[in-house]
């Protein structure tokens, strides 16, 4: 231990302190042996250190800091060193807020398009996810802040992600939900890792020892620092046993002395607890620098404008039918979109950034070059329906060369606690984009969002540009895209599927009241629909450029492969050339092609340039569930190079000598596995894949409520009290809705509705503790009389405590 000497002179009651946080934002203290507390901020694409005292929690205002373009859109960019450069801005304004751990990047696989959260995440892929996340970390942490990647692991849904049971078999796991997370361990070195709220195969992520002590640890060699996500703690003694080291927030002291009763009691030894002190002692001096050095500020209109490069480069051209982009000078436009005046530019919840400076298009215009006619909204942001506004901007739209039409999804629609009910874009938009195709048909849409979307419309439009959400100057970029002043570069990191049912977790999202299963295994995204052949809108890779480039001259070689890249057009612009492998064998599932390396590339016009793009250790592996280890299969394996996934432009086979391991799999046995179409998966089959029977998916309405079932579940309680204030909360969040306070409302679903019973304690920083929350669970079950006695009782005493 790094720290042995200082752990020495400390107390039990000390060491156990600081397994918990002071208060909602910052770790304990000790004073007496100069151990300072560190101060941790929300803050994936920005910081969020909020205005408010750090005794508080909730979505409050934070310090202006500069909103970047979020990861989902950051990973179209498809550039690593561009990653490494918003880490290195992210890091500046770390240390200009006395910030010493930023909570992020979140790399949690796409699974599914509904989930509310897919604007954080880089991908549906792991290995370029991985990549982009430890450029990320090597940026924030060359300041000597922490990133603290998150959330560790198959956090792929919003509902009742406090208590949902992830089911998924081993080599899932490994290979595409655990692999992002291993690059940012090996290659990003991140000093601290964020913990999920889901159980994984029946135990909480932060107790599971398979995850946190056999692979994290073990196979990995992670020697950080591991934090709960706020509320996230179940059973903290077992969590200490798993190398749970802070848990956040504050509980006033109470999983304190859970710590030290296991301790005395024998439950776990004290050497246990002092390599935990020790990792979280490494992380606070780690990023002492944050407290020692004077507060300096960062240069604002510097970052202003590396937000606006980034969000550049990451803008997706989809659609250029007639080559109606870039728009030819004097071209005079009708800018029509409610977003067009108020930008759609972050996601919502706990990533909320507060920008330094915010660009609107129609502030914008004047420098672009882009003759514009006038404006209209065109449609009500929240997807009411107007007439009135629908006419004016057909009107409009009538005098005008080119409509660039601004669409997408709110703020609302989109955020932390909540999943996507469906992949449409509101109606009262698209009615809008059928009426102006009647008046005009040159229509460039300009789409907003952070996650894939439907586009049966797709036909009425000539030009589509996706923005994403391209943080506080991305309004000025999608400008200087349309008007050529910039060449678009950027590359879908997700499947745009043609319909909602196409995706493999269709049947199984977001699974039952207790527990969702991951029949699709490995066939998420593009491994899905390559694989299965399914057809889809827009395949992973893609995106459009002013210009066109040809590949040319592949060669395999141990070390990688080598081709030629050139640009055939008339436009300076940048390529990313991406590698695919795929096995030629049939002994064990796989599917057709996986990504395993990139490249992006600027090149002039008329140039060809020599690329190589190097195999690692990743190129050929696959998990072996039989040995319980990566090996190799020996085979012929299709080394593909492309444009995107379903556009390879140059192939070749290769040999590669095997690990000799036993096949793991009964072919007979797993037929949706070996062929790919792993949509609708028996149970049976999921079983054998997994090797042992799944849980029941629903709630045994039979047993009391207890600390792990959430409020939602009140609907079935005992009590009527509790039954009463289940449809208070069905209610309110209806009447919120109803009168547009719907942030409001979707703060009730996040913090109210999927929160298990032992978050009220959790998450409210000791006001209520678990002896308060025994009293809450008996009014619950039906002994209201009983259990509010108990509760008062319990309250006066902490009172008496506190006294």
């Amino acid at each position: 231990m790094k720290y042995k000497q200082l752990i020495a002179k400390m107390t039990l009651e000390e060491k156990a302190s600081l397994m918990s946080g002071k208060d909602f934002w910052q770790s304990q203290d000790i004073e007496r042996l100069g151990i300072n507390s560190i101060f941790l901020a929300d803050g994936p694409h920005g910081i969020r250190r909020q205005a408010v005292s750090s005794d508080k929690l909730g979505l409050n205002a934070g310090l202006p800091a500069t909103c970047y373009p979020t990861a989902a859109t950051v990973a179209n960019s498809w550039n690593a060193e561009l990653g490494e450069r918003v880490g290195e801005y992210l890091g500046e304004e770390a240390i200009s807020q006395k910030v010493n751990v930023l909570l992020g990047p979140g790399i949690n696989m796409k699974r599914n398009p509904l989930c509310g959260r897919n604007f954080e995440y880089f991908s549906e892929d792991p290995y370029l996810t991985g990549k982009m996340a430890a450029s990320y970390i090597r940026g924030i942490q060359s300041h000597g802040v922490s990133a603290c990647v998150k959330h560790f692991a198959v956090n792929n849904q919003e509902e009742r992600r406090m208590s949902i049971d992830t089911i998924v078999d081993e080599r899932t796991l490994r290979e595409i939900y655990l692999t992002a997370f291993e690059i940012a361990v090996k290659e990003g070195n991140t000093k601290s890792i964020m913990s999920s709220y889901n159980k994984l195969n029946g135990t909480y992520t932060n107790e599971n020892l398979h995850l946190m002590k056999d692979i994290l640890r073990g196979e990995w060699g992670y020697n950080g620092t591991v934090i709960t996500d706020w509320g996230g703690s179940n059973d903290r003694v077992a969590g200490l046993i798993a190398g749970n080291e802070l848990e956040m927030p504050s509980t006033s002291g109470e999983t304190d002395k859970e710590i030290i009763e296991a301790i005395k009691n024998g439950t776990i030894d004290e050497s246990v607890l002092d390599e935990c002190v020790d990792r979280l002692l490494e992380l606070i001096y780690s990023t002492e620098g944050v407290y020692q050095n004077p507060r300096v500020d960062f240069n604002i209109e510097r970052h202003h404008r590396v937000s606006q490069k980034v969000a550049e480069e990451s803008i997706v051209l989809l659609k250029n039918e007639g080559n109606i982009l870039p728009l030819p000078f004097g071209k005079r436009v009708a800018v029509i979109g409610d977003f067009a005046k108020d930008a759609r530019y972050q996601g919502a919840g706990s990533s909320i950034v507060n920008p330094t400076i915010l660009d609107h298009t129609l502030d914008c215009f004047e420098e672009s070059g882009i003759l514009s006619i006038g404006y209209e909204p065109g449609f009500e942001r929240y997807g009411k329906k107007s007439p009135k506004k629908v006419a004016a901007a057909c009107a409009l739209a009538k005098e005008a060369d080119v409509v660039l039409l601004y669409i997408g999804l709110d703020e609302v629609t989109e955020a932390e606690g909540l999943d996507r009910q469906s992949m449409m874009i509101p109606d009262n938009q698209i009615e809008l984009l059928n009426a102006l195709h009647e008046v005009n048909p040159n229509i460039i849409a300009i789409v907003s969002c952070g996650s894939a979307i439907e586009m049966p419309w797709i036909p009425k439009v000539k030009g589509l540009l996706h923005g994403y959400l391209g943080g506080q100057a991305g309004a000025r970029a999608i400008l200087r895209v349309l008007s050529g002043d910039v060449n678009p570069s950027g590359k879908l990191a997700e499947t745009y599927p043609l319909h909602y049912r196409d995706t493999p977790s269709y049947q199984n999202f977001p699974g039952g009241e207790v527990s969702v299963e991951y029949r699709e295994g490995l066939y998420i995204g593009y491994r899905y629909y390559d694989t299965a052949e399914v057809d889809v809108l827009f395949p992973f890779g893609y995106g459009l450029s002013y210009t066109t480039f040809e590949y040319s001259d592949i060669r395999v070689q141990e070390y990688g492969v080598t081709f030629k890249l050139t640009n055939s057009g008339n436009v300076a612009g940048m390529e990313v050339a991406q590698l695919y492998v795929g096995c030629q064998s049939k002994d064990i599932f796989r599917p057709k092609k996986e990504l395993k390396g990139f490249v992006k590339v600027f090149i002039n016009a008329g140039e060809t340039k020599t690329i190589t793009i190097p195999f690692d250790d990743k190129t050929f592996r696959y998990f072996n569930v039989e040995t319980n280890q990566w090996e190799i299969e020996e085979a012929n394996y299709e080394i593909m190079v492309g444009a995107s996934s379903a556009d390879i432009k140059l192939s070749k086979s290769f040999f590669v000598k095997g690990t000799g391991a036993p096949l793991p799999y009964e072919k007979e046995k797993l037929p949706s596995y070996y062929s790919g179409k792993a949509q609708d998966v028996s149970i049976e089959e999921f079983e054998t894949l997994i090797g042992r029977e799944v849980p029941v998916a629903t709630w045994d309405r039979s047993k009391p409520l207890g600390y792990n079932d959430t409020l939602a579940q009140c609907q079935y309680a005992k009590g009527v009290s509790a039954r009463i204030a289940y449809y208070s909360i069905i209610f309110s969040f209806w009447f919120l809705k109803k009168i547009g306070k719907r942030n409001t409302a979707n703060m009730i679903m996040m913090s109210i509705y999927h929160l298990p019973f032992r978050g009220i304690a959790r998450m409210t920083g000791g006001l209520v503790n678990m002896p308060m929350l025994d009293g809450i669970l008996l009014m619950v079950n039906g002994h209201f009389f009983k259990g509010l006695r108990k509760f008062l009782r319990e309250r006066k005493k902490k009172l008496l405590i506190v006294k």
